[in-house]
């Protein structure tokens, strides 16, 4: 009973808005405390948790790639190129990487995007080079807007493609659960087949989402320029 007030610690912490890492290692070294770990213990169950799934910070080694290419212009170059393509509009940049970021995830290719890989480096900086082709320099808030649908686009397509490849880990997880669990044999083939009318939903829609972005984007540039006119006429 008394384990859970490491779930207390982590209550607080986030509630103060401290570090979200220092409260996670506060937390698990008062659970170890009172469940009777030794200090030397809890620090061998940190260094074991870390040696385990330290996959996960693999994507560390592509900042630094990341900042090389920024710094030698990509995002200027990417958004001088999409500036010359007058078809391209930002709804229809973005709605283009769904289709692609989904349908190379389908194929197992989860890897070849991402916020860090794709979305920072190249496609935020077109879909904000075609709207300031159109709308000139661009306000905060319509920049803070496609930022977001930016990276919904990149989500929206990994997450709904993956699961339509049978051999990624979230298929694999399902499978391994339901027949462990409930006694059945479930094939991956099955649920990566069923996967299909969702990811040709989800990218309908959000395309649908992605394409109105451009009305919306009209109506913010509208609303923005009306207030600073109104600024001039104050002053």
């Amino acid at each position: 009973m008394w384990v859970l007030l490491a779930i207390a610690v982590v209550v607080v912490g986030f509630a103060l808005r401290l570090n979200s890492m220092l409260v996670v290692t506060a937390a698990g070294i008062v659970a170890g405390l009172i469940g009777g770990l030794s200090p030397v213990k809890i620090l061998n169950a940190f260094g074991d948790g870390f040696a385990g799934s330290r996959s996960v910070t693999v994507f560390i080694v592509t900042l630094p790639v990341i900042g090389l290419i920024e710094r030698y212009g990509l995002q200027h170059q990417a958004r001088k190129l999409i500036g010359k393509l007058k078809v391209v509009t930002t709804g229809r940049l973005l709605a283009i990487y769904l289709l692609i970021r989904q349908g190379t995830a389908a194929l197992g290719l989860t890897s070849i995007g991402g916020p860090a890989q794709a979305v920072r480096p190249l496609i935020h900086p077109m879909a904000a080079g075609a709207a300031e082709r159109k709308y000139g320099k661009l306000p905060e808030k319509l920049q803070e807007k496609i930022k977001g649908f930016a990276a919904s686009a990149d989500t929206v397509g990994l997450f709904f493609g993956e699961d339509i490849f049978v051999a990624i880990g979230s298929i694999l997880l399902i499978t391994g659960f339901v027949d462990t669990t409930y006694g059945l044999h479930l094939e991956a083939i099955d649920i990566a087949v069923w996967a299909i009318p969702t990811g040709i939903c989800a990218l309908l829609i959000h395309g649908a989402r992605l394409l109105l972005l451009d009305r919306q984007l009209d109506k913010l540039a509208e609303q923005a320029e009306a207030g600073s006119d109104s600024e001039e006429v104050a002053r």
